[in-house]
C-alpha cells in the first residue's frame, strides 16, 4: 500500500476505512470482461477542509461517480442549489460568494440516470480549515505529504477491486508572505517508489503555464514549495496538477488536482470610486428624502471581513439648522434626510465627508479612507412673487401704440433666473377691449405696461388696471399668494391734437362730362376729433388736381369746377377722376388729414369717330383694289359704334370713282367702282357717323394712292407715284430742312457782321522794324490823299520810348507789313528830346494790332509805330517837289539798296 509522508490524522482516516467495509459487502456487477463494477459514488460522505470565506465559482472537491454502462447518462444535483453546485464532472463549486458557519456544513449530492430516473446520493461534509497560526503551533516542522492513489489490477484468476480516489483538501497560503523562499508547501508521493525511480512535475498555471515558476517541485523527493510572495487580488487561487512517472516517461499514477488557495490579507485601503460627489435635494423635502449614494470599493476580499466597508459621516457644513440634516446607510452608501428644515433662501449647499472602513467599519484593524459629498438645496417655488407698491401710476398720449407707460416691479426670494422667480403677469380687471398688455422684462423681472391699441382721449380719459403677478410654475404645495401679488395701476391719456378726417373717405360721385367750368360740383367736408379743445374752424385747401380742374371754398368744403370735365382726358382711368384735398386745423402743433374726391364721369356724345388708316394704296385698275379702313372713337358704348360709313354728295368724281361698303360695326371697304384711275395720289373724304344720341358724324379724309400693280397686287410704279405727290411725312421732313438752311445762313451774317465791328474797332500799327527812315512806308492800298481826311496831325508826334521788337509774338505779322527780308543797317540818328504824352496810347494800338493777323488795311486814319529818332518830319506831306528839296542832301538814298534807286537819281543825283 502506498502511503504519504505526512498523511491526514488517525482519526481522519477511522471513517474512510469503515466506508471501505461497507462498500466490499455491497452487491457488485460482474462486467461482460469479468471485472466486479458498482455503479454509483464509491463512497458514502466527501469530506473537505476549506476556508470559511468562499466565493463564487470557487471549486471545493470532486465527488466521483462510477458508471459501468458508458451508455449511463448522468446528472448531478444539490440539496443547497443557492449555495452550491454540482459541474458534469463532479466538481462541487460554491453557487455564491458567503461566508461559512463555523460548525461542520452538511449537503447531499444527487446523481440520476436521465432515462432510468434511477438516482444516487452521497454526504457532503465541509469543514473550516485552522487558521495557519493554529496550523503552524500544532506541526511546525511537519510537512504534509500527498500521496497517490493506488489502482488495483487483476492477477491471474484473482479480482481485486480498485482503491477508490482521494479527496485532496485544498492548500491555503496566506498572501504577501515574507519568506524565506521558496517556501515548502507539500510533499507528493506514490507509494510505488520503494520499487520504482519515480519523477514528479506539476502542471497548470502558476507552474509551467504564465505566470511561470511560482511553484516549483523537486522531481526526485516530490517537494512542491512556492518561490515568492502571492498577491490575492491578482491571483486568488491557483490550479495544479501532479504528475509521476518512471524513468522512461511512463506514467505511474494517475495525476492529483492540487488546488492552493490564496488567504486574503488586509492590505488595502478602501477607494471612493469619486473623490467629490454632488447631489441635490428640493428644499423643504421631508426626513427620509433619498438625495444620493456613495460608492468606495476595497481590492481585498469582498466576502472577508477585510472588504466588507462600512460608512459613516464625520462633518456636516454648515452645521445649521441642525448638525445632523442628513444621514448615511453604512453598508449601501445612500444618503438621505434625516431633519427637517432645508432652506435654499437660507442654506444653498452642504458639504458632508464621507468615511469608509473595512473590517466591517473595525475604527481599530479597519482601514479607512475620506471622500467629500456636495449636496446642493434646490430651488422649489415657495415665495410668491410680490409687487413693491400697491399703486403704479402711468400716462399715455392718445393714438400712440406701443408704448410703455408702466413699470411694475416685483420681488421673489426664490432662484433668479429660474421659472421659480420669473414673473408672468396677469390683467384681471380694467381693460376690457384689451388696450393693453403686459411683458416681462428678461432681467430685472419688471412688468412692462405696452398700449397696443390706440387709445381715443375723448373716449376715455383713464383706465384702472388690475395686475396680478404669478411665477412660471405653480407654487409649491401648502404655500397661497399673498395680497402683494396683487397691484392696481392708474394710466392716464393726454389729450393730443389729432388730425381732421373726411367722411366719407374716399368720396365718390357720379357726373357727365362737358361739365362747364363755374358749376357746383359738391361739398366735401371734413370733422375734428379734438372737442374739448379751443379751435377755429377749419381751412380746406386742393393737394392734387392732375388736370386742374377743380378748386375748393378755404371754409365751406364746396367744390366747383374750373374747367370742362373730360372723359376722354389723360388724367381719367377707367372713367375715374381722382383729387385729393387737405383740411388744416388751428392747433398747436397744427394737423392736417387728407381726403380723396372720386369722380366717375359718364359718357357723352361730344367725340366724332375717325377713319384709320389715313393711308392707303390701291391698284388703278378695278380687281384687285379693296382697302380695309376703321372707324375709331374715343367715346364708349353707346356713343361710339356701330358706325355708318358712306361718300360725300360733292364732289361728284368721289361717288363716280369710289365706293365704300361697311363689312361690321367698326370696319369697311373703300374700293373703286370704275374700271381704271390713273396712278396718282387722292384725297377721298368719307363721312362716318356713330351711334350717339343724338348721332355725331364727321368727314375724314383717306388720303389714297393709286399705282400700277403686278399680277400679286403689288404696287410695281411707287418711284413715280411719290414724285408725283408727296405725303405728309415728306412735307414735314422738308421743311424742318429749310428751316434749319435758313437758321445757318442767318447764324453766318451774323457772325460776319460782328467780325467786321471787331476790324473797325481795331487800330492798325506797325512794327518798329518795319522803320524805313524818313517816314517812308510800303502801302498796299492808296487812299484819296491828305486832304480828303480829316486828320489830327497833332497825334504824331515822337514817343518816349520804343517798345522792343521782343514783346510781338513770333509768326504773328499784320497784312500791310512788308516783308521779312535782310535789310541794310542805317546809320542811327539822335534822339531829340519829345514829349511823352501819347506812349501808353500807342503801346495799346501796337498790341491790339501785333494780335491780329488777319487785319487787312483800311483807306482811314492809321496810327503810325515809331519811325525812328531824329525824324523831324511831321508827315509825309512834308515831302516837297524837287524844285524845292535844293538844299538838302539825298546822297545817303545811294545807300538804300535798289529799291530807292530811283528816288536816289531823282534828289541825289547832283545839279542834274
Amino acid at each position: 500500500m502506498c502511503r504519504i509522508a505526512g498523511a491526514p490524522p488517525r482519526s481522519l482516516l477511522q471513517p474512510l476505512l469503515l466506508v471501505l467495509a461497507a462498500l466490499l459487502q455491497a452487491p457488485i456487477k460482474a462486467t461482460s470482461e469479468g471485472i466486479l463494477c458498482k455503479t454509483g459514488f464509491p463512497e458514502d460522505v466527501y469530506n473537505a477542509v476549506i476556508s470559511r470565506g468562499l466565493n463564487e465559482g470557487q471549486p471545493l472537491l470532486n465527488v466521483r461517480f462510477r458508471s459501468c454502462d458508458e451508455k449511463i447518462k448522468v446528472q448531478f444535483e444539490s440539496s443547497e442549489p443557492a449555495d452550491f453546485r454540482v459541474g458534469e464532472d463532479g466538481m462541487v463549486y460554491a453557487a455564491r460568494s458567503f461566508q461559512l458557519s463555523t460548525d461542520p456544513t452538511e449537503f447531499i449530492i444527487y446523481a440520476q440516470d436521465k432515462e432510468t430516473q434511477q438516482q444516487w446520493e452521497v454526504v457532503v461534509k465541509l469543514s473550516i480549515e485552522p487558521t495557519f497560526a493554529e496550523h503552524s503551533e500544532k506541526d511546525e516542522n511537519k510537512i504534509e505529504e500527498i500521496v497517490f492513489p493506488r489502482q488495483q489490477y487483476k492477477h491471474s484468476s484473482h479480482l481485486q477491486r480498485q482503491k477508490r480516489d482521494w479527496v485532496i483538501p485544498p492548500i491555503n497560503l496566506p498572501e504577501n508572505s515574507r519568506g524565506p523562499f521558496p517556501q515548502e508547501l507539500v510533499r507528493i508521493r506514490s507509494d510505488r517508489d520503494k520499487s520504482l525511480s519515480l519523477r514528479y512535475s506539476v502542471t497548470g498555471p502558476g507552474a509551467d503555464q504564465p505566470p511561470t515558476g511560482i511553484f516549483i517541485i523537486n522531481p526526485i523527493s516530490g517537494q512542491l514549495s512556492v518561490t515568492k510572495p502571492l498577491d490575492r487580488e491578482q491571483i486568488a487561487s491557483f490550479h495544479l496538477r501532479a504528475h509521476a512517472v518512471d524513468v522512461n516517461g511512463n506514467q505511474v499514477e494517475n495525476p492529483i488536482d492540487i488546488v492552493i488557495n490564496v488567504i486574503d490579507m488586509n492590505d488595502n485601503r478602501p477607494e471612493f470610486l469619486h473623490q467629490v460627489w454632488n447631489g441635490t435635494v428640493p428644499e423643504g423635502s421631508k426626513p427620509g428624502t433619498y438625495v444620493m449614494t456613495v460608492t468606495a470599493i476595497d481590492a481585498d476580499d469582498p466576502n472577508a471581513l477585510n472588504g466588507m466597508l462600512r460608512y459613516r459621516i464625520l462633518s456636516q457644513a454648515p452645521s445649521t439648522p441642525s448638525p445632523n440634516m442628513f444621514t448615511i446607510n453604512n453598508e449601501t452608501g445612500d444618503i438621505i434626510t434625516v431633519a427637517a428644515g432645508l432652506d435654499r433662501e437660507k442654506v444653498q449647499q452642504y458639504t458632508l465627508i464621507i468615511q469608509a472602513t473595512d473590517m466591517e467599519g473595525n475604527p481599530t484593524y479597519g482601514l479607512s479612507n475620506t471622500a467629500t459629498a456636495v449636496i446642493t438645496v434646490t430651488d422649489v417655488n415657495d415665495n410668491p412673487p410680490e409687487f413693491t407698491a400697491m399703486t403704479f401710476y402711468g400716462e399715455v398720449p392718445e393714438n400712440r401704440v406701443d408704448v410703455i407707460v408702466a413699470n411694475l416691479t416685483v420681488t421673489d426670494k426664490d432662484q433668479p433666473h429660474t421659472p421659480a422667480w420669473n414673473a408672468m403677469y396677469r390683467m384681471t380687471g380694467g381693460d376690457p377691449t384689451g388696450r393693453f398688455t403686459i411683458l416681462t422684462d428678461p432681467n430685472s423681472n419688471d412688468g412692462l405696461v405696452t398700449v397696443v391699441k390706440p387709445i381715443d382721449f375723448e373716449t376715455n380719459r383713464m383706465f384702472v388696471l388690475t395686475v396680478a403677478a404669478e411665477n412660471q410654475v405653480p407654487l409649491a404645495k401648502g404655500i397661497q399668494h399673498p395680497p402683494q401679488s396683487t397691484a392696481t395701476v392708474s394710466i392716464t391719456v393726454i389729450d393730443v391734437n389729432e388730425s381732421p378726417y373726411f367722411v366719407p373717405n374716399p368720396k365718390l360721385i357720379r357726373q357727365e362730362e362737358g361739365l362747364l367750368a363755374g358749376k357746383m360740383l359738391t361739398t366735401f367736408t371734413a370733422q375734428d376729433p379734438d372737442r374739448y379743445m379751443q379751435q377755429t374752424a377749419l381751412r380746406y385747401s386742393k393737394l392734387s388736381d392732375p388736370a386742374n380742374w377743380l378748386k375748393i371754398d378755404p371754409v365751406s368744403g364746396q367744390i366747383t369746377t374750373i374747367a370742362v370735365l373730360d372723359r376722354e382726358s389723360q388724367y381719367v382711368e377707367n372713367n375715374m377722376y381722382n383729387a385729393t384735398f387737405l383740411a388744416s386745423d388751428s392747433g398747436i402743433p397744427p394737423m392736417s388729414g387728407t381726403g380723396t374726391l372720386q369722380i366717375y364721369l359718364l359718357d357723352i356724345n361730344d367725340n366724332a369717330p375717325q377713319v384709320h388708316p389715313q393711308e392707303a394704296t390701291t391698284c388703278e385698275t378695278l380687281q384687285p383694289n379693296a382697302t380695309n379702313i376703321t372707324a375709331t372713337d374715343r367715346d364708349i358704348d353707346p356713343n361710339a359704334g356701330p358706325f355708318a360709313f358712306e361718300l360725300p354728295e360733292t364732289p361728284p368724281s368721289i361717288k363716280r370713282n369710289w365706293t365704300v361698303i361697311r363689312i361690321s360695326g367698326d370696319h369697311a371697304q373703300l374700293s373703286l367702282r370704275i374700271r381704271f384711275l390713273e396712278a396718282g395720289i387722292y384725297d377721298v373724304p368719307i363721312i362716318i357717323t356713330d351711334s350717339g344720341n343724338p348721332p355725331k358724324s364727321s368727314t375724314s379724309i383717306l388720303k389714297v394712292k393709286v399705282c400700277q400693280c403686278d399680277i400679286n397686287g403689288d404696287c410695281t410704279d411707287v418711284d413715280r407715284i411719290v414724285g408725283a405727290g408727296l405725303g405728309t411725312g415728306a412735307i414735314i421732313a422738308i421743311l424742318l430742312c429749310i428751316i434749319i438752311l435758313l437758321i445757318l445762313v442767318l447764324m453766318f451774317v451774323v457772325w460776319m457782321k460782328r467780325r467786321d465791328k471787331e476790324r473797325q474797332a481795331k487800330q492798325l500799327l506797325i512794327d518798329p522794324e518795319d522803320d524805313v527812315r524818313d517816314n517812308i512806308l510800303k502801302y498796299d492800298e492808296e487812299g484819296g490823299g491828305e486832304e480828303d481826311q480829316d486828320y489830327d496831325l497833332s497825334q504824331l508826334q515822337q514817343p518816349d520810348t520804343i517798345e522792343p521788337d521782343a514783346i510781338k509774338p513770333v509768326g504773328i505779322r499784320r497784312l500791310d507789313e512788308r516783308p521779312i527780308h535782310a535789310e541794310p543797317q542805317y546809320p542811327v540818328r539822335s534822339a531829340a528830346p519829345h514829349p511823352g504824352d501819347i506812349g501808353d496810347f500807342i503801346n495799346e494800338g501796337l498790341k491790339a494790332a501785333d494780335n491780329d493777323p488777319t487785319a487787312p488795311p483800311y483807306d482811314s486814319l492809321l496810327v503810325f509805330d515809331y519811325e525812328g529818332s531824329g525824324s523831324t518830319a511831321g508827315s509825309l506831306s512834308s515831302l516837297n517837289s524837287s524844285s524845292s528839296g535844293g538844299e538838302q542832301d539825298y546822297d545817303y538814298l545811294n545807300d538804300w539798296g535798289p529799291r530807292f534807286k530811283k528816288l536816289a537819281d531823282m534828289y541825289g543825283g547832283g545839279d542834274d
